[in-house]
């Protein structure tokens, strides 16, 4: 790691600032370009550029983390492709590319990578990625398929497909896509707003070079990275040597007849070794044929990264770090190949989200003995549903709907209410916007009572969100945290496990487990989740008398559970 600068540290700032707003600007035409709502509204994407040898230079703050996150194993993971086939990056082409053991995220979290030639030279990569809610799966939707036996139950696999070579579109391509989709404008029209913001991306980035030079671009661009490692390896020099471990569970699926799919363990060991910090994840369980299985590289690596680099560069308390390649590398991580963190080909990774929340949940408790005042109890993990159903004419639509969890207390703070947690990061999707577009109602849309986890500092409270059916169609759901309260920290209390209902409060009434594969739903079917509230941190009893008397008047909490819970504060 150098620490000598190889051009004016006030050029590589303004570089910086320039590269930023390069992926500001990707990010922003992509939201308003796009069609679906996961886009437009919730801002499921990422958009990077990155430099020739696959090092991010720079991310699109509107996007999710664990979109952004993985692009430079996207690029790796294309490389390799093309490698095999023969094949290389030119002028003129559009790369698709999804393919989970390549690189990717899941199958759903769909790239689209922009060489950036100057002349015959490959200087750079401008890349989309967006969540897509249908890719021809067995049911439809692109969440909640968690009876997918291996990944191509999943849907289309797209390995560095070149959709457009020599500046030429391969309308055959675009045909046999559009041919096993189901809602294909919808999807197709997402993926042409990646692309257009993607070429946006590239000519922002060739604009630059011209006129800085290509070579003081790139000296900046190592300035930058060799920063972003300082700044990460000054915070772990900072924690005391040794190796710490904590343990989270993922529901997996409690009515399999099979107990190895049932509770499904994540340990975490990790290990500070001066300015080093290396995450094991030995001890985890074996990886299932069932689509919770994560990715190495586009999930699991990416839970880490993020969290890491949360606790200990929190932009709350610290200056503001340029988010590029620099500070991947202070970390070094290892899971057992054939384990749910490490699976191999073709086992099904399409759910990898909800373990990999609690991947990263895990490493913030591991922590927690070491950088107490970083860290928060145990978290509330998300939910999402794809709706679906058959419009007028026989077309296809799709809703992915994700509901927000919560934080677990913090020093200092009660853990945060109804948000999206770690590394999703999402947005609410409004009502009005669901209801206008989709033959749904969403007929419930509130905070929990009663539930949060006592603490000095109180766990964060989980939505209530329940939606109806307003026309036949269909509905699955991929969650988690129905079976494992979030863990209490120092003392507080457990926060409360989530749940999901059929028909709440009808003569039909079903509990349901927290994910399920497709099943039809009538019109009038309401289906009720209700998120997990976050794991208390600190002593009850330590708990200011006059945020417990808050909580009561703001109807967090009773007054009898308050008895109980804080012993008559």
């Amino acid at each position: 790691m150098s620490t000598t600068t190889r051009v004016d540290p006030v050029l590589a700032s303004v570089i910086s600032g320039a590269l930023d707003s390069i992926a500001t600007e990707m990010g922003h035409k992509l939201a308003r370009m796009s069609y679906s709502p996961i886009i437009r509204e919730s801002e499921d994407f990422g958009c990077v550029i990155c430099d020739a040898d696959a090092r991010q230079l720079c991310e699109s703050r509107e996007s999710t983390p664990l979109q952004s996150g993985p692009i430079p194993g996207y690029i790796r993971g294309i490389n390799r492709r093309l490698e095999e086939l023969g094949d290389r990056w030119r002028p003129g082409d559009v790369i698709m590319h999804n393919h989970s053991y390549y690189g990717a995220s899941h199958g759903p979290d769909v790239a689209f990578a922009i060489p950036v030639f100057l002349g015959e030279e490959l200087i750079g990569f401008s890349t989309t990625t967006a969540h897509h809610l249908d890719l021809g799966a067995l049911t439809p939707g692109s969440c909640g398929i968690v009876d997918a036996c291996d990944a191509y139950a999943e849907g289309l696999q797209f390995n560095a497909i070149k959709i457009e070579e020599n500046g030429a579109r391969n309308e055959w391509v675009w045909r046999l896509l559009q041919d096993n989709v189901r809602a294909a404008p919808l999807v197709v029209g997402d993926m042409e707003a990646q692309i257009a913001a993607a070429r946006i991306g590239a000519e922002r980035f060739l604009e630059l070079v011209d006129r800085y030079g290509l070579e003081t671009v790139r000296a900046a661009s190592d300035d930058l990275m060799d920063y972003s490692e300082r700044m990460l390896r000054a915070e772990i020099e900072k924690l005391p040597n040794g190796t710490y471990e904590a343990e989270g569970f993922v529901d997996g699926f409690p009515e399999h007849p099979d107990p190895s799919y049932r509770d499904l363990r994540v340990a975490v060991a990790v290990t500070v070794d001066g300015s080093n910090l290396h995450v094991d994840l030995t001890g985890t369980a074996d990886q299932i044929d069932l689509p919770l299985n994560m990715p190495f590289e586009g999930t699991v690596d990416i839970a880490i990264y993020l969290t890491l680099r949360s606790i200990l560069l929190d932009s709350a308390t610290h200056e503001p770090v340029p988010a590029n390649s620099g500070l991947f590398r202070p970390i070094s991580i290892f899971a057992p190949e054939g384990s749910l963190a490490n699976p191999r080909y073709p086992a099904p990774v399409i759910a990898r989200f909800c373990p990999g929340n609690v991947v990263a949940d895990t490493v913030m408790r591991a922590l927690a003995p070491i950088a107490p005042d970083k860290v928060s109890a145990g978290i509330g993990n998300l939910k999402v549903v794809a709706y679906s159903g058959l419009a007028e004419g026989g077309n296809h639509w799709v809703y992915m709907d994700i509901q927000e969890g919560s934080y677990g207390g913090r020093s200092g703070k009660d853990g945060l209410d109804a948000v999206d947690t770690l590394y999703a990061n999402t947005r609410n999707n409004p009502i009005e916007d669901i209801e206008t577009h989709f033959p749904l109602r969403v007929t419930r849309y509130e905070l929990r009572d009663d539930n949060a986890g006592a603490g000095t500092w109180r766990g964060g409270i989980g939505t209530v969100r329940e939606i109806e059916m307003l026309a036949d169609g269909g509905f699955s759901l991929e969650g988690d945290g129905s079976e494992h309260a979030p863990p209490g920290l120092f003392g507080g209390a457990p926060g409360a496990p989530g749940d999901v209902i059929l028909n709440a409060g009808s003569e039909t009434e079903q509990r349901l487990p927290s994910k399920f594969p497709y099943r039809k739903a009538a019109a009038g079917e309401r289906l009720l989740l209700i998120a997990p509230s976050g794991g208390g941190y600190g002593d009850p009893v330590d708990r200011e008398p006059e945020a417990v008397h808050d909580d009561i008047a703001d109807g967090f909490i009773s007054a009898e559970d308050a008895t109980t819970s804080y012993r008559g504060r």
